[in-house]
């Protein structure tokens, strides 16, 4: 009897619409940072501080409850550290080089899942998987030999990727027993909370952080869509997928975001054929593992029937 039709297929089905929903909206990210012109440290800490308060308010409005233990407050609010320190690399490498080798570079998110999520939650590795990411990272080689002139740029991209995939596995563990904008209202205090104490060790409350109308618009947007609600939804969906799928999906951001880039900065027309090359093995391992996944498992299946 056909089972595709199932309450769990139906809702990993809903669950895939949502995060590429979302994946879309990151797209955008990269865009706003390239526009907005303050320091990549200040831009985060702008940002987080209104995702913040966005979800406060809306807390406070929908008359949700909020309150946790402080055991998982102090999960929360570490994990805070490694999505701040996400998002500061991933701006920084924007402005380092350009939107395209960032998010290029953001796509390594599928090897580092696929090695630290076996070793988190002690499981076996999946050899399928560390194949698809050794693609990923070889895609990356290619951009990094023939753009030496983004080394700085793609350095901070990678860093970014080992905080994003950190701290998606930690939230694919926490979504199970908390709710999703509870855990993005934390994470996002804690981030505010780390970048505060840098800034203030730093001097780094000073007039660079000055911003103009543009910049407010443009950090409103990025505050409130690309981060307070994208981040919910995103954190929502590991209920039913695994860290590695989300990773996996989620580097969809780059074919978005180098569309976006070419739209608004014209960005292709400063990228070689190396760049294109190792573009492309990314997106096409990207775009081929779920059928390679399917078939895999398909054999596996038909071999323990016989």
């Amino acid at each position: 009897m056909d089972q595709v039709n199932t309450p769990l297929a139906s809702g990993i089905n809903k669950n895939l619409i949502i995060l590429h929903f979302t994946v879309f909206i990151w797209g955008f990210t990269g865009i706003l940072g390239a526009l907005i012109t303050i320091s990549a440290v200040s831009l985060v800490w702008y940002r987080v501080l209104i995702a913040a308060v966005s979800l406060f308010l809306y807390f406070k409005f929908s008359k949700t409850a909020f309150k946790i233990d402080r055991r998982t407050l102090m999960k929360l609010i570490f994990n805070g550290a490694l999505v701040g320190g996400h998002w500061i690399f991933f701006f920084a490498s924007i402005k380092l080089s350009t939107v395209a080798v960032s998010l290029v570079c953001l796509s390594s998110i599928t090897l580092f899942t696929a090695i630290f999520e076996p070793l988190i939650n002690k499981t076996r590795i999946s050899k399928l998987e560390i194949l698809a990411g050794t693609l990923i990272i070889t895609g990356i080689v290619l951009i990094f030999k023939f753009e030496t002139q983004y080394t700085k740029g793609i350095i901070a991209g990678l860093i970014s990727a080992v905080c994003a995939s950190l701290f998606a596995i930690i939230n694919s563990k926490l979504v199970k027993k908390n709710a999703a904008p509870v855990i993005a209202f934390y994470e996002l205090a804690g981030a505010f909370l780390w970048i505060t104490i840098y800034l203030l060790l730093t001097n780094g409350f000073n007039s660079s952080m000055l911003l103009s109308n543009a910049d407010i618009s443009y950090l409103l947007i990025l505050g409130t869509v690309c981060t307070s609600l994208a981040y919910v939804a995103g954190v929502s969906v590991m209920r039913e997928l695994s860290a590695f799928r989300v990773a996996l999906i989620t580097n969809l951001e780059p074919v978005y975001g180098i569309l976006l880039a070419f739209v608004f900065f014209r960005d292709m027309n400063k990228m070689t054929i190396g760049f294109w090359v190792g573009a492309v093995i990314i997106l096409s391992t990207i775009l081929l593992y779920p059928v390679t996944h399917k078939h895999v498992r398909r054999r596996k299946t038909s071999g323990k029937a016989s």
